[in-house]
């Protein structure tokens, strides 16, 4: 579970984020939706540790995560894949994948084979650089480099971002294989409404820096799309 109580969180001299309260239950596919500026991504890095909470509290899976630095997310089985990829585009496939395998959490140093089941164009392109991908490669090598550490909780901001629709399909398939077939707790930062509603059971509605609705994705209904996501 993560849990966010009261968070208030200023950045260059402006607040984003105003005593925000928030659960995300183990194992569900939870979407925070909001419209641009609202403090989406600016959540999703106080919940990786990025940015500091300026007052509040975060705990995730029990832990008191508040004040600890974003190298311990990926010890306690939190992956994260940042909006734009951020991929290393002069190392090839394979060393951006075992960039990760790192993290003390993995032990071995071999990348996990299920990666390649989920996405195989990745080892067909394994020796290729990663700037030379298409977007839709790249996305794939990112949501993969989370994989490898094996966590327990997937956190994406916009994986749909400039991505084709076929790969728009497998992403979500993956993230819905993920989830029922290993129990992961998905949580996603998402515009695409349609998109949503096809992975999301839960939805977090922001607006100004703080959640205005929230409920099971069936309560997601016309008066909220029109009063907080539609331009």
């Amino acid at each position: 579970m993560i849990e966010l109580k009261a968070v208030n969180q200023k950045y260059g001299g402006t607040q984003i984020l105003w005593d925000l309260d928030m659960q995300i239950k183990a194992g569900s596919r939870t979407c925070i939706m909001g419209r641009n500026g609202v403090g989406k991504t600016t959540l999703l890095k106080c919940i990786m540790g990025m940015l500091p909470l300026s007052t509040g509290s975060l705990t995730i899976n029990g832990q008191d995560m508040g004040k600890q630095s974003v190298e311990k997310r990926p010890e306690i089985g939190v992956g994260y894949v940042p909006q734009g990829r951020h991929i290393f585009g002069q190392l090839t496939v394979e060393e951006n994948l075992k960039v990760s395998l790192n993290c003390k959490r993995q032990s071995s140093k071999e990348i996990p084979e299920h990666v390649f089941d989920l996405f195989p164009v990745l080892k067909e392109m394994l020796q290729r650089r990663g700037g030379d991908l298409s977007g839709g490669q790249q996305q794939q090598l990112a949501i993969a480099r989370a994989l490898v550490l094996n966590p327990d909780i997937l956190i994406l901001d916009e994986p749909n971002e400039g991505i084709q629709p076929n790969i728009v399909q497998l992403i979500r398939d993956v993230l819905l294989k993920l989830n029922k077939e290993q129990g992961m707790t998905i949580v996603l930062v998402e515009q695409k409404l349609p998109f949503a509603r096809a992975v999301g059971e839960y939805f977090h509605l922001m607006e100004k820096g703080e959640v205005v609705a929230s409920g099971n994705m069936e309560a997601l209904d016309d008066k909220l799309v029109a009063q907080y996501l539609a331009v």
